[in-house]
């Protein structure tokens, strides 16, 4: 980053003491502001030190990977000074540890990071430049609570706005404390769906009425079949404990596929059989599997016949019954192209030999799970594959069941997890735009109507003026088409005033004309429960103080709050840890855990992680299945909904067919923009960093260094090397990064794992290899999801 001036933070001899501890006890070779990276503590160091150390059990600081994971944290002097994971010894399917990963496991090393923010700066060069000065907190609380003042009296509350982020997730930190500012204040512009999910629960509930389509995982251990469909619970996590119910389950006699461009560590480590399919194409592999089944005679025609609307002739909604059946379209009977394992084999490369197994092994190995993860949905049409995914499940009769799953979304049938439970507060601001539309709201906002996603009022009075972004990277890196971003964050006529809020100086950071140093997770109190899945709800006490003047995100909107005149509303006269202790009492007891133990119980008894053991885990639709009159489904005729009337009556049957189908997206090999970037680019979630937190931590570096991955067929042709620098690129962005080659992606296919922060040079090409330098703003047209895994591009060798 370039500084006008280093700031100087002002902290006492004894706190720079402990820190220079932290960073191995060489204090004359360290500055007040430039801290060392901390050595991993030698084991002499524990033994020695171990009568001075406590140990608290607590959790990792959430950042939205995918779990929630305990970890045991000993500190000496006020110092962190090493991390273990769960002590519990109990480790059965009812409830089983949960082991943090190698993110969780070297989080000092973010913690003790040198380039944390240490003290709040204002931009004094021209944004996106990345030049600040330090200033006092009562300067920065000031000039934020005027600048948001300001945008009020002048637009109004609709020109206020708190972009999506997951950067931290633990009640009293988090993006969601800055929406109940402006909530207290008189509203702000909303949002609705995320960029992870956006796709997958859009569609879900066209085909069941509901998100609520999976089971507990404990009744994976009764699946005999299991297919991990663009599912890597290994790396993405997905559920804590998620990759370990699934190898139980193989254990227990189940078979495993996994379906991925890439022999991912899940397909490696838990499964039989890896199937490796062209990115994009997933709606035809699955459309084929529906041929095999119908023309073999190997569908469950009875559950089709009694719960289901609109998979033939004979079961077409009133008033559509001439309109087209899911079996008219798999035969072919309007289009004249019957999805034969031929017809999808040219387009998957998945052989059609594999094909027709793996068709017949899903329709008659009982019972068996169709797990739906999230890349093949954050893509062009990614709706069809969701619907087409849960069709199957259907159509196989493997709803409702024991050992069984719907697919689709697949939320767990309990009153938890609630993810958030801190209130966000009223917002008298009805509009909201799907969150992936932020940009197209300060570029036109105006003019954006229901047709661009917007709900609650027929058309946005404002454009987005002021942004308060905190814990989120998703303006820049994370966004599609970062160049276009930074372009558009560049315009102060635009975004007039930016407050980013975060722990470093993010690639998002660089264009704030306010940063503050928000604290981490161990500096703050906080409560985690099971992330999609689980039991268990875990309270991370304060461990150690604030670094340097970082606070927490809740304490600087309070301080925020104060200044604009609603601090009491907003804090209602609770800190941070008596808001804890409200949530446990009022949220957590009078809902999914009426056991759970009071804050002082957590405290005194050091108890860490509470959970609920799971004896008889839920099946979902079990009652639908057993009587669909008398417990029919949420869809409107309480069926499962093969053909969508819903989506029939949008009229837009190219974009948005009221039964599943393969729609080739408007990037593709098979476009003509192919003859100029011939290869599909995807960026999948990697075990260095969650989303791009953790990015700039070195020992995840080291062990997962940023490259792409490149088939050999593909580099043979290009003159390419192992470790060769190259150059990916398209119209849209550049970057020249390290390559590995490697059998383990598809041919045609390359992989740039998700987060890396986004770093141009001179001439703007990235050097660090954010992915989203190359992917596009375009979104999805049912969900208004981003689209960021539809890519085309090149690659060549970077000359030296």
């Amino acid at each position: 980053m370039q500084l006008r001036d280093r700031p100087r933070t002002r902290f006492s001899r004894r706190s720079f003491l402990k820190w220079s501890a932290a960073a191995g006890g060489a204090t004359a070779a360290l500055s007040a502001a430039d801290f060392a990276f901390v050595p991993k503590s030698s084991t002499s160091f524990a033994q020695d030190t171990a009568s001075a150390e406590r140990m608290v059990r607590t959790c990792c600081p959430a950042h939205n990977c995918g779990g929630r994971c305990p970890i045991n944290v000993f500190v000496k002097d006020d110092v962190i000074v090493r991390l273990e994971s769960d002590d519990r010894t109990y480790d059965e399917p009812d409830n089983p540890r949960i082991l943090a990963c190698a993110r969780g496991k070297s989080y000092r090393r973010r913690l003790y990071h040198p380039d944390r923010l240490k003290t709040p700066m204002k931009r004094v060069g021209e944004r996106g430049e990345g030049k600040f000065e330090p200033i006092s907190w009562e300067e920065a609380i000031d000039l934020a609570a005027s600048e948001i003042k300001r945008v009020k009296e002048t637009y109004g509350n609709s020109a206020l706005f708190v972009p999506y982020g997951t950067g931290s997730y633990q009640q009293i930190n988090g993006s969601h404390i800055a929406q109940r500012l402006f909530n207290v204040y008189g509203g702000q512009l909303n949002y609705y769906n995320n960029y992870s999910w956006a796709q997958i629960q859009r569609a879900t509930p066209t085909v069941y009425g509901t998100q609520v389509t999976g089971g507990q995982r404990q009744d994976w251990l009764n699946a005999k079949y299991i297919i991990m469909w663009s599912w890597n619970p290994a790396e993405m996590i997905d559920g804590s404990n998620s990759a370990w119910f699934i190898k139980k389950a193989r254990e227990n006699g189940a078979k495993v596929v996994v379906i991925d461009p890439r022999k991912s560590l899940s397909a490696v480590a838990l499964a039989d059989e890896w199937i490796p399919i062209r990115p994009g194409t997933d709606a035809a592999l699955m459309s084929a599997m529906a041929y095999v089944m119908i023309t073999e005679d190997i569908y469950d025609k009875e559950f089709v016949a009694t719960h289901c609307l609109g998979f033939d002739e004979t079961q077409m909604p009133e008033g559509l019954e001439g309109e087209e059946s899911y079996k008219d379209y798999i035969l072919g009977a309007r289009d004249g192209t019957p999805k034969t394992p031929e017809w999808a084999e040219a387009i998957t490369r998945v052989p059609r030999s594999k094909i027709v197994q793996l068709a017949r092994e899903y329709a008659m190995i009982k019972p068996a799970v169709l797990y739906q993860g999230y890349g093949m949905q954050r893509r062009a049409y990614g709706e069809q594959p969701v619907r087409a995914g849960c069709v199957l499940a259907a159509i196989t009769g493997n709803v409702g069941i024991p050992g069984g799953w719907a697919s689709g979304i697949a939320f767990q049938p309990t009153a938890g997890p609630y993810w958030t439970a801190m209130p966000g507060g009223s917002n008298p601001i009805k509009a909201s735009i799907p969150c992936f539309l932020w940009s197209e709201a300060v570029l036109r906002g105006t003019e954006m109507t229901a047709e661009d996603g917007v709900v609650g009022v027929d058309q946005l009075d404002n454009n987005i003026k002021l942004m308060y972004a905190v814990a989120t990277n998703c303006l820049v890196n994370q966004h599609g088409n970062i160049n276009r971003s930074a372009e558009i964050l560049k315009d102060t006529s635009k975004v007039e005033f930016l407050i980013v809020q975060d722990h470093f100086l993010t690639s998002t950071g660089m264009f704030a004309d306010l940063l503050l140093p928000a604290c981490m997770g161990y500096e703050t109190y906080g409560l985690q429960d099971g992330w999609k899945y689980g039991e268990e709800v875990i309270y991370m006490p304060k461990v150690v103080e604030p670094a340097f003047e970082s606070k927490s995100d809740y304490r600087i909107c309070a301080e925020i709050a104060e200044k604009l005149g609603v601090g009491d509303e907003f804090t209602e006269g609770r800190d941070e840890r008596q808001w804890i202790e409200w949530i446990i009492e009022n949220v957590y007891r009078t809902g999914w855990m009426p056991n759970i133990p009071t804050i002082d119980e957590f405290e005194r008894n050091n108890i860490g992680v509470y959970s609920v053991p799971v004896t008889k885990p839920a099946i979902t639709f079990a009652d639908f299945r057993a009587d669909p009159k008398a417990n029919p489904l949420s869809t409107p005729s309480g069926l499962i909904e093969i053909f969508s009337p819903e989506l029939f009556n949008m009229n837009k049957p190219d974009e948005i067919p009221a039964v599943p189908k393969y729609i080739q997206e408007w990037e593709s090999p098979f476009g003509p923009e192919a003859a100029t970037y011939p290869l599909q680019a995807v960026g999948h979630h990697y075990l260095h960093r969650v989303h791009s937190t953790h990015d700039n931590v070195d020992w995840l570096d080291e062990a997962f260094p940023q490259r792409v991955f490149i088939n050999p067929v593909d580099a043979k042709a290009r003159g390419i090397g192992d470790g060769d620098l190259v150059k990916v690129y398209n119209d849209r962005g550049s970057m020249v990064i390290p390559c590995r080659l490697t059998n383990k992606i598809m041919p045609g296919v390359v992989d740039i794992p998700t987060g890396g922060w986004w770093t141009p040079d001179a001439n703007g090409v990235d050097r660090r290899g954010a992915v989203n330098t190359l992917s596009s703003e375009r979104w999805s047209p049912l969900a208004f999801g981003n689209a960021q895994h539809t890519i085309m591009v090149q690659i060549e060798r970077q000359q030296a």
